[in-house]
């Protein structure tokens, strides 16, 4: 009788560690669905407040819920997710967001998108780059290869 507890308690023991493997993976895939808020991520480390200010920026607007910035060498990745209801003006709050960005910053150079699956990708550089599994030269390659997907997907 002992026994079959001690193998009844192993057996639950195995089971509820190995359900928490994928974490990292579960988070990410998570962001399509809930508010995740990521914070900028600078993969250049020349202009630390800039991602800041822009997210800030974009984030003030009433039609968003949800921003993440990735700040490159050259490039700004801007990207987030549109209220339900505001879903069927999506151009219009695109040209209007790139716009205010061109305005504000006029010396940068801005990909903004609300492709769910660029969001994804941006959220995904960022745990990547906090878990220190990025150099900046990885991180900066992997944003190239986002905004290639942004341009691609126009």
């Amino acid at each position: 009788m002992l026994t079959i507890r001690h193998l009844l308690l192993f057996a639950c023991l195995l089971l509820l560690t190995s359900c928490n493997q994928n974490q990292d993976a579960k988070d990410s895939q998570l962001a399509l669905m809930k508010t995740t808020n990521p914070g900028p991520v600078v993969t250049d480390h020349h202009n630390l407040n800039l991602g800041e200010n822009v997210k800030n920026d974009v984030s003030s607007l009433s039609e968003l819920y949800d921003v993440a910035v990735v700040k490159g060498e050259k490039n700004i990745l801007v990207v987030y997710k549109v209220k339900h209801m505001q879903r069927f003006r999506m151009k219009k709050i695109e040209k209007n967001v790139t716009k205010m960005l061109e305005k504000k910053y006029p010396d940068e150079k801005f990909t903004v998108s609300s492709d769910y699956k660029i969001f994804l990708e941006a959220v995904r550089l960022e745990e990547k780059i906090k878990s220190g599994k990025f150099s900046e030269q990885r991180a900066e390659k992997r944003l190239k290869e986002i905004v290639k997907m942004t341009e691609a997907r126009t």
